[in-house]
């Protein structure tokens, strides 16, 4: 009989091995069945009951945490307790029934067209093959809509598709392969990257985008450089990768309205996953309708 840490290991073994789940994932469901472990203590896992879970994800929500949160960790521990019980380690699911608290509904962040316009600006900078490098990444993450890992996942063979024929081939979550579109300002952007990449590069590395240090760039360092250009720029707000990816989609369906094109072109597995944006769609003709119905004004 595998012990409790045991069994979580010999699950997410499985998780990543054959539905290929991200390290990302895996790792957020190693913290949502470490939770679990300590809640239970000394008992068996076999012996936990709904009323016990229950109370479990109430302790969570009164310490703080969201409806979003506690959601994702009902799906891991359900998901843990499944897997036991086809392996009858356990002889009931103690997590069939129960739902995490709600939330209200988040709506994403996004840049206006002027802002992401201003965002991607050239900047004074102190190293131009730095300042090649930061707009070479930021504009692809808004003409394609990349994930952060997406982006910094790429190889240096990228290019020649991008440069080429306008499109990128990406591994999304569940090493989902898709190919995304690359605007004009964008391959023009990667273009002048290539120029100079190999003044930064390692001359074993095939990452497309490298760190100071010649190797494969951090997610951190994206995260930090967007930040700071931002600031350069005198962006009034935080700007993260996640926006640019927000705002690419919300920006291309107030054009189009084409629901279904974004979301193929986002990786998205459920189009209710995209539907959010149609949400910011209605509040910006919202906007315009306040501001130029004349019986509007409140």
């Amino acid at each position: 009989m595998k012990t409790a840490a045991e069994a979580v290991a010999a699950w997410l073994a499985e998780l990543a091995e054959q539905r290929r789940l991200s390290p990302h994932t895996i790792s957020n469901y190693r913290r949502d069945l470490d939770k679990l472990i300590a809640a239970a203590g000394d008992l068996p896992l076999a012996e936990l009951q709904v009323h016990q879970i229950r109370r479990y994800i109430a302790q969570f929500h009164g310490q703080g945490l969201s409806g979003r949160s506690l959601a994702r960790t009902l799906s891991a521990w359900r998901g843990f307790f499944k897997w036991l019980g086809l392996h009858d380690a356990v002889p009931a699911n103690p997590c069939e029934g129960v739902r995490s608290p709600k939330s209200p509904r988040l709506l994403p962040k996004v840049l206006s067209v002027d802002e992401a316009a201003r965002l991607l600006e050239p900047v004074e900078d102190d190293d131009p093959v730095l300042e090649a490098r930061d707009t070479a990444m930021f504009e692809l993450f808004y003409s394609s809509g990349l994930r952060l890992a997406e982006l910094a996942a790429l190889d240096r063979e990228a290019l020649d598709s991008a440069l080429n024929e306008g499109e990128v081939r990406v591994l999304g979550k569940r090493n989902k392969a898709r190919l995304v579109p690359v605007g004009s300002k964008a391959r023009e952007a990667l273009a002048a990257w290539s120029a100079v990449r190999d003044s930064l590069a390692a001359s074993d590395e095939p990452a497309l985008f490298v760190g100071q240090r010649g190797r494969r760039i951090n997610h951190r360092v994206i995260e930090a450089r967007l930040g700071r250009r931002a600031v350069l720029l005198g962006l009034p707000r935080h700007v993260h990768p996640h926006m640019l990816r927000h705002s690419f989609a919300s920006h291309v369906l107030q054009s189009s309205g084409d629901l279904r094109a974004v979301q193929d072109m986002l990786g998205h597995a459920s189009i209710a996953s995209t539907q959010v944006y149609t949400h910011l769609d209605f509040q910006h003709l919202a906007r315009v309708y306040d501001s130029a119905h004349p019986r509007a004004k409140r």
